[in-house]
């Protein structure tokens, strides 16, 4: 039953159709080059679609890279980046990635090709969450500036543009814009729910919304930013709209209610693991896609493979974050090592782990009450094979996520799409 809820996760769902958001138009830039070089690029590279060829590809490949030659402020934390990343010059076209630093494949040069459109959403932020209460203002200020990826509203962009070419589609509209706005603050308040849920003190490296301000002012911040992008969400006044992204917070509920009732419980099974993240990771990746593509008023068929495509991500995306939690230290994950497992929170390493190694059950069951027992099970999550097997199931679910943007046609964005699944897999090389 849950595998097959798991695989057959709403794909029904369809469209958004959002009213102008007011929000002002991308800045233009030179993007008949960009397309030029994608066709060239695309032809040259002949890419496979497999999750495992495409990350052993990488390495061999010659790869061109995009570059903007602005560079501009955010909004939040003064410094001259845009969504915590830096806006360097790239390397010249062909560079072999042998020979290129691991810091250059980064989610900097994945989303070049949409850094002004990332520009514009940071600053619509500010104005959407308001400055009429200092403290909640800031409140969101602090995660808003503690680094984050805007992978999200990135993939809103990307698909919206990649999917734009398929119809003749030359800007994009009010309605992706705002779309991509209420996603990132709906993913917001999520994560400042999150860290109180789960009484984590530091998020991205920095101390988390109720750390600093108190339990109270981050729930409260929280319900501010779910009821702010619920009320853009009306003002859309499109009933499919409002139960897809309703949905999506209904599935955070949803997932929190599963993780909460199955904690140390050693006999979870795998597809309730996939659909619990599912309900908190993937679901608001795959509205992201699949709306960004009906805003492109393409047909039915490409929407539902942008569902899948974000769903499948979305999957693979969380089951890399639980492989990490084993395989980084503290200062790389910016929060403690091994953090799930010790709070009862059993993910994909574990759950295959359990299947050939009975003294973790033991552990586990005992939640930890011997010293240097969390460090003892994590060594079992390790030697038993539990990494490898969860990273397959990335793979799998990664290469699910690949085969599905075939629809599209050939263009950077396309490129930074395929690149986003690479570049999630290659986090635990």
């Amino acid at each position: 039953m849950m595998l097959m809820t798991c695989h057959n996760l709403d794909s029904a769902r369809t469209g958004l159709d959002l009213v102008a958001c007011g929000c002002s138009s991308n800045a233009s830039f030179n993007r008949s080059s960009v397309r030029n070089y994608a066709n060239s690029c695309c032809k040259s590279s002949n890419r496979g679609y497999g999750a495992r060829k495409l990350v052993r590809r990488r390495r061999s490949i010659p790869r061109c890279r995009v570059s903007s030659t602005k560079t501009s402020e955010t909004l939040f934390n003064g410094t001259k980046a845009w969504c915590g990343f830096e806006v360097v010059q790239g390397p010249p076209l062909g560079l072999d990635l042998k020979k290129e630093s691991r810091s250059s494949i980064s989610l900097t040069s994945l989303f070049e090709v949409v850094a002004e459109d990332l520009l514009t959403l940071n600053q619509n932020l500010q104005s959407i969450v308001g400055a009429e209460n200092p403290v909640l203002m800031s409140a969101a200020e602090q995660i808003f500036g503690a680094g984050g990826k805007r992978m999200r509203p990135a993939l809103v962009f990307l698909v919206s543009r990649a999917t734009a070419e398929l119809v003749g589609l030359k800007e994009l509209t009010m309605e992706h814009r705002r779309l991509a706005e209420i996603i990132e603050m709906i993913h917001t308040a999520s994560l400042i729910h999150d860290d109180v849920l789960d009484d984590s003190d530091i998020r991205r490296g920095k101390e988390t919304v109720h750390q600093l301000y108190g339990t109270r002012v981050a729930v409260l911040a929280g319900d501010f930013m779910f009821a702010q992008s619920s009320w853009y969400l009306a003002n859309l006044e499109n009933l499919e709209v409002i139960k897809l992204i309703s949905q999506v917070i209904k599935d955070f509920a949803s997932g929190e209610i599963k993780q909460a009732s199955s904690l140390f419980d050693c006999d979870v099974k795998l597809d309730e693991y996939l659909l619990k993240s599912y309900y908190k990771t993937a679901s608001l990746i795959a509205a992201s896609t699949k709306g960004a593509a009906i805003f492109s008023e393409v047909n039915g068929s490409i929407s539902a493979k942008m569902y899948e495509y974000g769903k499948n991500l979305g999957l693979s995306f969380q089951i890399i974050d639980d492989i990490l939690d084993f395989t980084q230290s503290a200062e790389q994950l910016g929060k403690p090592a091994g953090s799930d497992l010790v709070k009862g929170n059993l993910t994909a390493p574990v759950i295959f782990a359990l299947e050939k190694e009975p003294k973790l059950r033991d552990i586990i069951e005992s939640e930890f009450s011997e010293p240097g027992s969390l460090n003892e099970a994590i060594g079992l999550v390790k030697s038993c094979g539990g990494i490898e097997r969860a990273q397959e199931l990335a793979e799998e679910k990664a290469d699910l996520a690949t085969q599905n943007l075939k629809c599209l046609p050939q263009s950077t964005f396309r490129l930074a799409l395929e690149d986003m699944v690479r570049f999630n897999l290659e986090r635990i090389d």
